[in-house]
């Protein structure tokens, strides 16, 4: 799958104003320039920073809105008022954007020139109280946005730029993102469940239903040719059980699973889609459920929910757009057993079959058990433990009356013994603050059982895409009491309320 950010880019805009002359404003365009480059150098940001021309006035200041609205290339819009813009000129322009906003808050000099400063130095740079100005205005008219403060050679303002960006781009996956349910979700679930067209006003996300039976025909018009290059990539890639090659007793389940993967992607790839769900419940005529090939989409870039879940689905595809080119990966996650002994308190987290491996450094193995449910025969799946580092799990809820996100910093870590009867992938770890006040926490929130797991991004970047799409964040992290999280739903179901308006 190409990358998400190729074409891609984010617009500078420098607010100014007609009443300091044309050699001032040429300053001005060179220093916001400056500024660019600075930024666009620091080696930390996904997508490029394109420079536009100093904006003077309202008629301008609402055309450049207008236009990286409507522009699907512009992931944002940063802003920085490098004089000062009085900012009821910017009005007509903010209540037309459509995309996130960072307001960068920065000067073109890092120290105060102090032999020399006059009044000419200080009408041009007045980045510290226009950006006051335009701040307020902000604030008063209500636009979300992120406030990045400092120099632009700071490396610390590089990689906060760096994480809006991010963000930006997992705001915009979701707004380009059609979901593939194949079936429908798990019977008597609850947390499963979700207001599909409230998803795509707040997301932008498309999410439908297809029949199993054609995901069943997809499959049998599947080229064996097909499949014979897939399971040679298989076995170039991981280390296969002997029982599924060539030649052996059951190989023929490892092309089924392969003969899954090309039919799948291919369907997917048909419908614009770059997220699916699939349910054991609902299997039609399909010999297995998928895993092996579940796995390598998700590894691909490709969003997945089990059981019908197109709300982790929408999470995942998100987190693998968001963490893109940066060291660990991102998968489905459920929570599935604790270590209680004291002292050693740990979550050990899976799922049946699909667990991405994007999860692992090591060379995953892949093997064929029993299922114990769904009816079907026995799926083909990859079996690995996550390598150990930070991450965050996050899971999506629908409260009835807003989408919730809950969100728990993690550190996984490596098994403490070895797990050999548990055929499926794993991932294991030490919640924040500790086991017992994260569970707490996260029950309290009603957080779900499925979520996405990434260790490519930080929490961090949670906040910034909770900002962007206006959602409800709550955050488990080492600063978390029992106590102050209850209070926080309680505060947060008043605020969201009343935060809807009548």
């Amino acid at each position: 799958m190409s990358s998400f950010y190729e074409g891609r880019e984010v617009w500078f805009f420098t607010g100014s104003q007609d009443l300091y002359g044309e050699q001032t404003l040429r300053q001005v365009a060179e220093q916001s320039q400056e500024v660019v480059r600075l930024l666009n150098e620091s080696g930390v940001l996904p997508a490029p920073i394109v420079w536009k021309p100093v904006l003077k006035d309202s008629e301008a200041i609402r055309r450049a809105m207008l236009d990286a609205s409507a522009d699907d290339r512009v992931l944002g819009v940063i802003s920085w008022m490098h004089t000062f813009s009085p900012a009821k000129m910017w009005i007509r322009g903010l209540e037309v954007l459509s995309k996130p906003l960072l307001h960068l808050a920065t000067q073109a000099n890092v120290e105060i020139p102090w032999d020399s400063i006059d009044m000419d130095f200080m009408n041009l740079n007045q980045a510290a109280h226009g950006d006051r100005e335009y701040a307020y205005i902000l604030t008063r008219l209500g636009v979300a946005r992120t406030t990045v403060v400092g120099h632009a050679s700071n490396p610390q303002v590089g990689e906060k730029v760096g994480t809006w960006m991010r963000a930006a781009a997992g705001w915009a996956a979701t707004h380009e993102l059609r979901v593939v349910r194949f079936g429908d979700n798990m019977r008597n679930v609850a947390v499963t469940e979700g207001d599909k067209t409230e998803a795509e006003r707040q997301l932008g996300v498309s999410v439908n239903t297809w029949g199993v039976n054609d995901l069943v025909a997809a499959v049998g018009a599947v080229d064996e040719s097909d499949v014979d290059a897939l399971v040679s990539l298989y076995e170039e890639l991981y280390d296969v059980a002997e029982e599924l090659r060539k030649g052996a007793p059951r190989h023929e389940c490892l092309r089924y699973a392969a003969r899954q993967e090309i039919a799948i992607r291919s369907f997917l790839d048909e419908r614009g889609a770059k997220a699916f769900t699939t349910n054991f419940e609902d299997l039609g005529a399909l010999r297995q459920l998928p895993g092996l090939a579940v796995q390598r989409l998700m590894a691909d870039g490709y969003g997945f929910g089990a059981e019908g879940d197109w709300k982790t689905a929408v999470l995942v595809r998100a987190a693998k757009v968001m963490g893109e080119g940066l060291a660990g990966g991102a998968s489905l996650m459920e929570d599935y057993t604790y270590n209680l002994v004291p002292g050693q308190e740990l979550i050990l987290g899976a799922h049946m079959l699909e667990i991405c491996p994007s999860l692992t450094t090591a060379r995953p193995r892949v093997e064929i058990h029993p299922l114990g449910i769904g009816g079907k025969e026995d799926p083909v799946r990859m079996v690995f433990d996550a390598s150990a580092g930070a991450g965050v799990v996050v899971a999506l809820s629908d409260m009835r009356d807003r989408f919730r996100l809950t969100a728990n910093v993690v550190e996984v870590v490596e098994p403490a013994h070895p797990m050999p009867k548990l055929p499926v992938a794993r991932a294991m770890w030490r919640p924040e603050p500790d086991l017992y006040t994260s569970i707490e926490a996260w029950l309290t929130a009603g957080g779900a059982h499925h979520t996405v797991m990434t260790t490519q991004v930080g929490v961090e970047v949670w906040d910034q895409f909770a900002r962007i799409a206006g959602m409800e964040l709550l955050v488990i992290d080492e600063s978390t009491t029992a106590r102050d999280f209850h209070q926080r739903v309680r505060w947060n179901q008043a605020y969201h309320r009343l935060a809807q308006g009548l």
